[in-house]
């Protein structure tokens, strides 16, 4: 449902008084925090072969996570892509996703291979416990030089230290033709942030039980609609006309 233009402009006068009031947060962070974002790579990347073991042709291994900061509450999702160079095109039947430590089970999978019917495709996939790791299996996804494997996971990031390096864990590959590796250094880092005055305000809510419609706070301002809608009331009701004239 779309807003009316007095509830928009009271619902961005509704946010700035949120950071006027003092919501936002300042961080002072120690010399190993600074150090730990200094090491803080958004991706990394292996490579296996060309050799015997791979029949002459080169495993490309990738990981990367699509944000550089995110706040605890907040959504982040890697990226893992498995390809091949030449000939000899092998089979993934299993894909091992680590992510970091204290992170809860993905929230959304998703899957893009390559379909004898229609060429790449992305689908859901289930996730499966493995430890502290999720594990991702198939009779066998086909990967060749052109259609590489990607793999995509969502994870809600949860509490912690603002400024803390978040790395997660590697991979494990299984398949044919030797594309098979145990890669625990191929990792994916963000940093931590402090929420932002929405987000902040958007869980105080949530912790209230004072969601929308479904029963969850949206991202996009259900804090500035609730007292954007306060503002316009008090403006209807001729209060404010009161007070200055």
């Amino acid at each position: 449902m779309s807003r009316s233009p007095m509830r928009r402009v009271a619902a961005a006068a509704a946010a700035g008084a949120l950071v006027l009031g003092g919501a936002t947060v300042s961080l002072g962070l120690g010399t190993g925090v600074a150090a730990a974002q200094a090491a803080c790579a958004q991706s990394s990347h292996a490579e296996k072969g060309p050799n015997l073991e791979t029949w002459g042709v080169k495993h490309s291994y990738d990981r990367s996570v699509n944000v550089t900061e995110a706040a605890a509450g907040t959504q982040v999702t890697y990226k893992t892509i498995v390809s091949t160079s030449g000939i000899g095109n092998p089979y993934v039947n299993t894909l091992v996703d680590t992510p970091p430590a204290g992170f809860g089970a993905p929230v959304a999978s998703k899957l893009t291979v390559f379909h004898a019917v229609g060429g790449l495709k992305t689908v859901d996939v289930p996730a499966i416990p493995d430890g502290n790791s999720y594990k991702f299996t198939s009779t066998g996804w086909f990967v060749n030089s052109g259609n590489p494997l990607t793999l995509e996971t969502t994870y809600v990031v949860p509490s912690g230290t603002a400024g803390s390096a978040i790395t997660s864990g590697g991979i494990k590959v299984a398949g044919t033709v030797g594309v098979d590796n145990n890669l625990p250094n191929l990792t994916a880092c963000f940093t931590l942030r402090a929420p932002n005055p929405g987000e902040a305000a958007l869980g105080s809510l949530d912790s209230a039980g004072l969601g929308s419609e479904d029963g969850q706070l949206s991202s996009t301002g259900s804090v500035s609609d609730i007292l954007g809608d306060t503002i316009v009331n008090i403006i209807n009701s001729g209060a404010i006309e009161g007070l200055i004239s």
